[in-house]
This record gives structure tokens, sequence and C-alpha cells, in this order.
């Protein structure tokens, strides 16, 4: 008789990243950035980003890194104290299993310890399944967002 174990349920850890573990999510923002910049050029901007009310996470399960993302945090004059959820990317094989929901979850309760009144995002045009999701998580399309090269 062969007796089916109950699928876990995906308990993931979010855990802040530091400034000298920045080389073990680079992998991970390469495939979110389809490898656009080398890892050095990643370094250099992550290690800016640090000093800029910037805040980054790896997402673990089981003490595997599966996902990253980061946080930016500032106040602006149409939203309050607000939090940006950036550059979120976890690995396709942990993908629509409500990964995503727990992750927001957790996004939104530290941002309002934080004293986060709102959260605002941007969402590559061409990414429709993270707009369905930005969706259905209640966010309202406010605008576009524009980037020159100088």
């Amino acid at each position: 008789m062969t007796i089916f174990a109950e699928k876990s349920r995906m308990n993931p850890a979010f855990n802040k990243i530091l400034k000298e573990q920045i080389p073990q999510i680079l992998p991970l923002v390469q495939r979110l950035m389809e490898n656009q910049f080398s890892d050095e050029i990643l370094q250099e901007r992550f290690e800016e980003m640090f000093t800029q009310n910037y805040e980054c996470f790896g997402i673990y399960l089981e003490e595997k890194l599966v996902g990253v993302f980061g946080m930016w945090f500032m106040t602006r004059h149409y939203a309050g104290r607000s939090c940006e959820p950036d550059h979120i990317y976890i690995d396709e094989a942990y993908r629509s299993k409500g990964m995503g929901k727990k992750l927001f979850e957790f996004i939104y309760a530290y941002a309002r310890e934080k004293g986060c009144e709102t959260s605002e995002l941007n969402s590559y045009v061409h990414n429709f399944r993270s707009h369905k999701f930005y969706l259905n998580e209640d966010y309202v399309i406010k605008g576009y967002h524009f980037l020159k090269k100088l």
C-alpha cells in the first residue's frame, strides 16, 4: 500500500541581505534583468542603493535562496510615507504556489512597522502576470513610468 504525504505548504523565510551578501543574490537579479549588466556593475549599484533608504531581502525555503526583492522607503507628497517593492524575483519552480501572496503579506506588515501608509511599485509593461497579481492585491494603476538615458 502506498501512502502519499500531503503536499507541505511553503513557509518561506524573508531574511535581510547585508552588503557582504550581495554576490549571493546577483544570479537571481541577473535572471530578472536578463543579464543586461555585468555582475560588477550590479554589485556597485547595489552597494550604492544600500546607502539610500533601500533594504534587500532573500526569500528562503528550507535555507535555499529561491527569490529576492528590495524595498525603497520614502515620503511622497501625494502618498505620505511609502514603501516601494522593487526587483521582485521568485525562481520559476516556486511560482504560482502562493509564494507571492506570502511575500506581499510580509512586505505590507514590514512597511507598516516602518510607519508606511502606502505601497507603490513599478512593473515592466510586458510582465502581464505581475499586472494581474498586483491588481488582485488592490494596487491601482496611477500613471506611467518614464526613463531617459542621459
